[in-house]
């Protein structure tokens, strides 16, 4: 029988070896082909099939069908003669296939459980309200920041008087700005509470009052900095329905790690 090229080459993957191990040779059914007196089945294709054609990037066709089937002879062909040639019987090959079969029924429990416990509107809000109280600070504040990012201290002094003379912060921020995210925005930053700043910026930065220029430049581990505060606004929280989504991984992460946790506590560790 002539074997058609790797065109379903996506079976040769990690993922579609380990997924296959599930598929039992002889599972009941009329095979698509036989090798070597060792019958591939319709179950088989049927399984790698919906496995390859899940994302919707591939149709499941009939010529897709028979890209598929020819693959999978090329796989048993590739196998029989790794067992006709003893590596089966190694070590690293049986702890390969016990990890994959492992992998495997991990893998099913896990979805199964997903299935099985989606969490409800009132669980949903519940921890939604529990973060909240947790992360949300109700005194928190928000600044929006212009700076300028030179690489010399005496730079940036220069810079600040001329401020001090009426020259406009945008346009020097154009000119000489180091920092080519921020320049072509008059130095401009997103509203940000602090925190994903470098510390002696951000307390600078919340060290102004609104509309105010440090006075002196601002060192950092990227150079030196003049900073100008534009407004300060009180910190806001997602809504639910911003991060209602990320909520319900979150729920379905705990109950699931609440499962593991009670099946070690069950379990006869030695």
């Amino acid at each position: 029988m002539r074997l058609a090229k790797f065109s379903a080459a996506a079976l040769f993957s990690a993922a579609g070896m380990l997924s296959l191990i599930a598929c039992n040779a002889q599972e009941p059914g009329k095979p698509v082909a036989v090798v070597n007196g060792v019958p591939i089945s319709q179950s088989k294709l049927d399984y790698v099939a919906k496995m390859q054609t899940a994302s919707g990037q591939q149709k499941d066709t009939p010529d897709y069908r028979k890209q598929l089937r020819e693959a999978l002879i090329t796989r048993e062909v590739i196998a029989q003669e790794a067992i006709r040639q003893g590596l089966d019987k190694s070590g690293d090959y049986q702890t390969q296939i016990d990890l994959a079969r492992q992998q495997i029924l991990v893998g099913a429990l896990l979805e199964e459980f997903a299935a099985k416990h989606v969490p409800t509107e009132e669980d949903l809000r519940k921890e939604y309200d529990a973060i909240r109280k947790e992360a949300f600070d109700p005194n928190a504040r928000e600044y929006k920041v212009r700076h300028i990012l030179v690489k010399k201290q005496a730079d940036a002094k220069a810079i600040i008087a001329q401020l001090g003379k009426g020259a406009k912060f945008e346009e020097l921020a154009k000119k000489r700005s180091e920092d080519t995210a921020s320049k072509a925005k008059g130095g401009a930053l997103e509203w940000t509470d602090g925190a994903n700043l470098v510390k002696p910026f951000a307390e600078a930065m919340k060290a102004l009052k609104a509309g105010e220029t440090t006075k002196t430049p601002v060192q950092t581990p990227y150079g030196w900095h003049v900073i100008r505060l534009e407004e300060i606004r009180e910190a806001t929280f997602p809504s639910f329905e911003e991060v209602k989504d990320q909520v319900a991984k979150q729920v379905v992460a705990k109950q699931r790690d609440e499962m593991i946790e009670k099946l070690r506590k069950a379990a006869t560790l030695e």
